[in-house]
Protein backbone atom coordinates (compact mmCIF):
# COMPACT_ATOMS: atom_id res chain seq x y z
CA UNK A 1 0.00 0.00 0.00
CA UNK A 2 1.43 3.37 -0.96
CA UNK A 3 1.87 6.10 1.62
CA UNK A 4 -0.24 9.25 1.60
CA UNK A 5 1.01 12.04 -0.62
CA UNK A 6 3.93 13.86 1.03
CA UNK A 7 3.68 11.87 4.27
CA UNK A 8 5.73 9.02 5.72
CA UNK A 9 9.08 7.39 5.20
CA UNK A 10 8.73 6.73 1.46
CA UNK A 11 7.51 10.19 0.55
CA UNK A 12 10.28 11.80 2.60
CA UNK A 13 13.01 9.72 0.94
CA UNK A 14 11.61 10.61 -2.46
CA UNK A 15 11.53 14.32 -1.61
CA UNK A 16 15.16 14.20 -0.46
CA UNK A 17 16.17 12.27 -3.59
CA UNK A 18 14.47 14.75 -5.90
CA UNK A 19 16.04 17.80 -4.27
CA UNK A 20 19.61 16.46 -4.59
CA UNK A 21 21.12 17.63 -7.87
CA UNK A 22 23.36 15.24 -9.82
CA UNK A 23 26.11 17.83 -9.99
CA UNK A 24 26.24 17.95 -6.19
CA UNK A 25 27.35 14.31 -6.12
CA UNK A 26 29.60 14.47 -9.18
CA UNK A 27 27.17 13.11 -11.79
CA UNK A 28 26.70 14.65 -15.24
CA UNK A 29 23.59 16.74 -15.90
CA UNK A 30 22.43 15.98 -19.44
CA UNK A 31 19.42 17.18 -21.42
CA UNK A 32 17.78 13.76 -21.21
CA UNK A 33 16.92 14.30 -17.55
CA UNK A 34 13.27 15.04 -16.88
CA UNK A 35 13.84 16.00 -13.24
CA UNK A 36 16.50 17.99 -11.44
CA UNK A 37 17.10 15.41 -8.73
CA UNK A 38 18.72 12.00 -8.61
CA UNK A 39 17.17 9.01 -10.35
CA UNK A 40 16.22 6.01 -8.27
CA UNK A 41 18.98 3.99 -9.90
CA UNK A 42 21.53 6.63 -8.93
CA UNK A 43 20.37 6.70 -5.32
CA UNK A 44 20.41 2.89 -5.20
CA UNK A 45 23.98 2.78 -6.49
CA UNK A 46 25.18 5.42 -4.06
CA UNK A 47 23.48 3.71 -1.12
CA UNK A 48 24.54 0.19 -2.07
CA UNK A 49 21.00 -1.20 -2.29
CA UNK A 50 18.91 -2.52 -5.17
CA UNK A 51 16.74 -0.27 -7.32
CA UNK A 52 13.78 -2.48 -6.44
CA UNK A 53 14.34 -1.80 -2.75
CA UNK A 54 14.40 1.96 -3.32
CA UNK A 55 11.12 1.63 -5.25
CA UNK A 56 9.55 -0.37 -2.43
CA UNK A 57 10.75 2.16 0.13
CA UNK A 58 9.31 5.10 -1.78
CA UNK A 59 6.03 3.30 -2.42
CA UNK A 60 5.64 2.39 1.23
CA UNK A 61 5.94 -1.37 0.66
CA UNK A 62 9.18 -1.51 2.67
CA UNK A 63 8.79 0.33 5.96
CA UNK A 64 11.47 -1.05 8.27
CA UNK A 65 14.94 -0.60 6.74
CA UNK A 66 17.87 -1.74 8.85
CA UNK A 67 20.20 0.67 10.62
CA UNK A 68 22.87 -0.13 8.02
CA UNK A 69 20.53 0.80 5.15
CA UNK A 70 19.44 4.00 6.89
CA UNK A 71 23.07 4.99 7.45
CA UNK A 72 23.79 4.38 3.75
CA UNK A 73 20.77 6.45 2.70
CA UNK A 74 21.87 9.22 5.03
CA UNK A 75 25.25 9.43 3.30
CA UNK A 76 23.81 9.01 -0.20
CA UNK A 77 21.21 11.74 0.30
CA UNK A 78 23.67 14.04 2.08
CA UNK A 79 21.31 14.64 4.98
CA UNK A 80 21.92 17.09 7.79
CA UNK A 81 22.16 15.75 11.35
CA UNK A 82 18.55 16.77 12.03
CA UNK A 83 17.36 15.07 8.83
CA UNK A 84 19.38 11.97 9.64
CA UNK A 85 17.77 11.71 13.07
CA UNK A 86 14.32 12.18 11.51
CA UNK A 87 15.01 9.38 9.01
CA UNK A 88 16.08 7.01 11.79
CA UNK A 89 12.97 7.76 13.80
CA UNK A 90 10.66 7.25 10.81
CA UNK A 91 12.34 3.87 10.31
CA UNK A 92 11.61 3.00 13.94
CA UNK A 93 15.27 3.26 14.98
CA UNK A 94 17.10 5.29 17.59
CA UNK A 95 19.28 7.99 15.98
CA UNK A 96 23.03 7.54 16.44
CA UNK A 97 24.65 9.88 18.91
CA UNK A 98 28.39 10.39 19.17
CA UNK A 99 28.15 13.77 20.87
CA UNK A 100 29.88 14.67 24.10
CA UNK A 101 28.03 16.46 26.86
CA UNK A 102 28.30 20.19 26.05
CA UNK A 103 29.84 22.53 28.61
CA UNK A 104 29.50 25.74 26.60
CA UNK A 105 26.48 27.90 27.44
CA UNK A 106 24.91 29.52 24.33
CA UNK A 107 25.15 33.34 24.18
CA UNK A 108 21.37 33.73 24.38
CA UNK A 109 21.19 31.73 27.60
CA UNK A 110 24.05 33.81 29.01
CA UNK A 111 22.09 37.00 28.32
CA UNK A 112 19.06 35.62 30.15
CA UNK A 113 21.20 34.56 33.12
CA UNK A 114 22.81 37.98 33.42
CA UNK A 115 19.38 39.67 33.43
CA UNK A 116 18.30 37.71 36.51
CA UNK A 117 20.03 40.28 38.67
CA UNK A 118 20.71 39.30 42.28
CA UNK A 119 18.98 35.91 42.08
CA UNK A 120 21.28 33.03 43.03
CA UNK A 121 21.78 30.97 39.86
CA UNK A 122 24.08 28.18 38.72
CA UNK A 123 24.22 26.12 35.52
CA UNK A 124 25.05 22.42 35.39
CA UNK A 125 25.76 20.19 32.39
CA UNK A 126 23.69 17.09 31.62
CA UNK A 127 25.83 15.05 34.05
CA UNK A 128 25.38 17.66 36.81
CA UNK A 129 28.89 19.04 36.29
CA UNK A 130 28.87 22.66 37.44
CA UNK A 131 29.87 25.00 34.61
CA UNK A 132 28.70 28.49 35.67
CA UNK A 133 27.49 30.44 38.67
CA UNK A 134 26.78 34.05 39.44
CA UNK A 135 27.77 36.32 42.32
CA UNK A 136 24.47 35.66 44.09
CA UNK A 137 25.16 31.91 44.16
CA UNK A 138 28.65 32.47 45.58
CA UNK A 139 27.29 34.81 48.25
CA UNK A 140 24.63 32.34 49.39
CA UNK A 141 26.47 29.02 49.11
CA UNK A 142 30.14 30.00 48.98
CA UNK A 143 32.45 30.38 46.00
CA UNK A 144 32.69 27.00 44.17
CA UNK A 145 36.06 27.96 42.72
CA UNK A 146 37.60 26.73 45.98
CA UNK A 147 36.96 23.18 44.72
CA UNK A 148 38.89 21.70 41.76
CA UNK A 149 36.84 21.93 38.53
CA UNK A 150 36.70 18.14 38.14
CA UNK A 151 35.02 17.82 41.55
CA UNK A 152 32.30 20.42 40.99
CA UNK A 153 29.64 17.81 40.37
CA UNK A 154 26.31 17.94 42.16
CA UNK A 155 25.64 14.21 41.78
CA UNK A 156 28.99 13.50 43.45
CA UNK A 157 28.01 15.85 46.28
CA UNK A 158 24.59 14.25 46.79
CA UNK A 159 26.00 10.72 46.65
CA UNK A 160 29.34 10.95 48.50
CA UNK A 161 31.99 8.29 48.20
CA UNK A 162 34.18 7.32 51.13
CA UNK A 163 35.34 9.78 53.76
CA UNK A 164 36.30 12.58 51.39
CA UNK A 165 32.99 13.90 50.00
CA UNK A 166 32.80 16.37 47.14
CA UNK A 167 31.57 19.78 48.25
CA UNK A 168 30.13 22.40 45.92
CA UNK A 169 28.51 24.43 48.71
CA UNK A 170 30.90 25.76 51.34
CA UNK A 171 28.39 25.18 54.17
CA UNK A 172 25.52 22.76 54.84
CA UNK A 173 22.45 22.79 52.61
CA UNK A 174 19.48 20.77 53.82
CA UNK A 175 16.84 19.65 51.29
CA UNK A 176 13.27 19.28 52.56
CA UNK A 177 12.47 16.52 50.04
CA UNK A 178 15.83 14.78 49.86
CA UNK A 179 14.41 11.43 48.66
CA UNK A 180 12.58 13.04 45.73
CA UNK A 181 15.66 15.11 44.90
CA UNK A 182 17.87 12.00 44.88
CA UNK A 183 15.46 10.20 42.53
CA UNK A 184 15.39 13.20 40.19
CA UNK A 185 19.19 13.36 40.01
CA UNK A 186 19.49 9.64 39.23
CA UNK A 187 16.77 10.03 36.58
CA UNK A 188 18.67 12.95 35.05
CA UNK A 189 21.78 10.80 34.72
CA UNK A 190 19.77 7.93 33.26
CA UNK A 191 18.33 10.25 30.59
CA UNK A 192 21.81 11.62 29.93
CA UNK A 193 23.14 8.13 29.16
CA UNK A 194 20.48 7.85 26.45
CA UNK A 195 21.17 11.33 25.11
CA UNK A 196 24.98 11.03 25.26
CA UNK A 197 25.72 7.28 25.18
CA UNK A 198 29.37 7.71 24.18
CA UNK A 199 30.39 10.44 26.64
CA UNK A 200 33.40 9.20 28.60
CA UNK A 201 32.98 11.64 31.49
CA UNK A 202 29.39 10.51 32.05
CA UNK A 203 30.31 6.82 31.84
CA UNK A 204 33.06 7.30 34.43
CA UNK A 205 30.69 9.17 36.73
CA UNK A 206 28.07 6.39 36.60
CA UNK A 207 30.73 3.77 37.30
CA UNK A 208 32.16 5.71 40.23
CA UNK A 209 28.74 6.28 41.81
CA UNK A 210 27.39 2.77 41.33
CA UNK A 211 30.50 1.17 42.83
CA UNK A 212 31.09 3.76 45.55
CA UNK A 213 27.69 4.81 46.88
CA UNK A 214 25.09 2.19 47.93
CA UNK A 215 22.16 4.61 47.75
CA UNK A 216 22.95 5.60 44.20
CA UNK A 217 23.53 1.96 43.22
CA UNK A 218 20.11 0.99 44.63
CA UNK A 219 18.27 3.83 42.88
CA UNK A 220 20.12 3.20 39.62
CA UNK A 221 19.31 -0.52 39.69
CA UNK A 222 15.62 0.16 40.41
CA UNK A 223 15.13 1.96 37.09
CA UNK A 224 12.84 4.49 38.79
CA UNK A 225 12.24 7.71 36.89
CA UNK A 226 11.28 10.91 38.69
CA UNK A 227 10.79 14.50 37.57
CA UNK A 228 12.14 17.66 39.19
CA UNK A 229 9.67 19.44 41.41
CA UNK A 230 10.00 22.66 43.34
CA UNK A 231 12.04 21.96 46.45
CA UNK A 232 12.67 23.87 49.65
CA UNK A 233 16.19 24.06 51.00
CA UNK A 234 17.76 25.54 54.10
CA UNK A 235 21.21 27.04 53.74
CA UNK A 236 23.12 27.14 57.03
CA UNK A 237 25.00 30.35 56.31
CA UNK A 238 27.80 31.24 58.77
CA UNK A 239 27.14 35.00 58.61
CA UNK A 240 23.35 35.42 58.57
CA UNK A 241 22.18 32.07 59.94
CA UNK A 242 19.67 29.70 58.31
CA UNK A 243 18.19 30.88 54.99
CA UNK A 244 15.13 29.10 53.56
CA UNK A 245 14.99 29.20 49.76
CA UNK A 246 12.91 27.69 46.98
CA UNK A 247 14.91 25.66 44.46
CA UNK A 248 13.68 25.50 40.87
CA UNK A 249 15.42 23.60 38.07
CA UNK A 250 14.95 24.70 34.47
CA UNK A 251 16.23 22.51 31.64
CA UNK A 252 17.56 23.57 28.26
CA UNK A 253 16.10 21.10 25.76
CA UNK A 254 18.97 20.98 23.26
CA UNK A 255 21.95 20.62 25.56
CA UNK A 256 20.13 19.35 28.67
CA UNK A 257 21.65 22.10 30.80
CA UNK A 258 20.23 22.37 34.34
CA UNK A 259 19.62 25.97 35.38
CA UNK A 260 19.21 25.98 39.16
CA UNK A 261 17.56 29.08 40.65
CA UNK A 262 17.39 29.78 44.40
CA UNK A 263 14.93 32.42 45.64
CA UNK A 264 13.34 33.42 48.95
CA UNK A 265 9.72 34.33 49.63
CA UNK A 266 9.24 38.05 48.83
CA UNK A 267 9.06 40.21 51.92
CA UNK A 268 10.29 37.44 54.21
CA UNK A 269 13.15 37.49 56.68
CA UNK A 270 14.94 35.04 54.38
CA UNK A 271 14.76 37.52 51.50
CA UNK A 272 16.22 40.19 53.77
CA UNK A 273 19.12 37.87 54.61
CA UNK A 274 19.73 37.24 50.89
CA UNK A 275 19.81 40.96 50.20
CA UNK A 276 22.36 41.44 52.96
CA UNK A 277 24.57 38.74 51.50
CA UNK A 278 24.31 39.99 47.94
CA UNK A 279 24.54 43.72 48.59
CA UNK A 280 28.23 44.04 47.61
CA UNK A 281 27.81 41.91 44.45
CA UNK A 282 24.38 42.78 43.06
CA UNK A 283 25.66 43.08 39.50
CA UNK A 284 25.69 39.47 38.24
CA UNK A 285 27.18 40.52 34.91
CA UNK A 286 30.58 40.18 36.58
CA UNK A 287 29.93 36.52 37.34
CA UNK A 288 32.59 33.97 36.43
CA UNK A 289 32.13 31.81 33.35
CA UNK A 290 33.61 28.29 33.12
Amino acid sequence: MATNEGVGLGATIRAWRERLSPSAVGLPTGRARRAAGLRREELAERAGVSVDYVVRLEQGRATAPSAQVVASLTRALRLTDAERDHLYRMAGLAPPNDERIPDRIPPGVHRVLHRLGDVAVAVFAADWQMIWWNAGWAALLGDPSASPPALRNFARERFPIGSDPVRIAAWPVIARNSDDSDLAIVSDLRRATGRFPHDARLAELIQVLTTGNPTFARLWASGTVAAHREDRKTVEHPEVGPVDVDCDVLTDGDSDFKIVILTAVPGSADEAKLRRLMAPDVDSTSAPVF
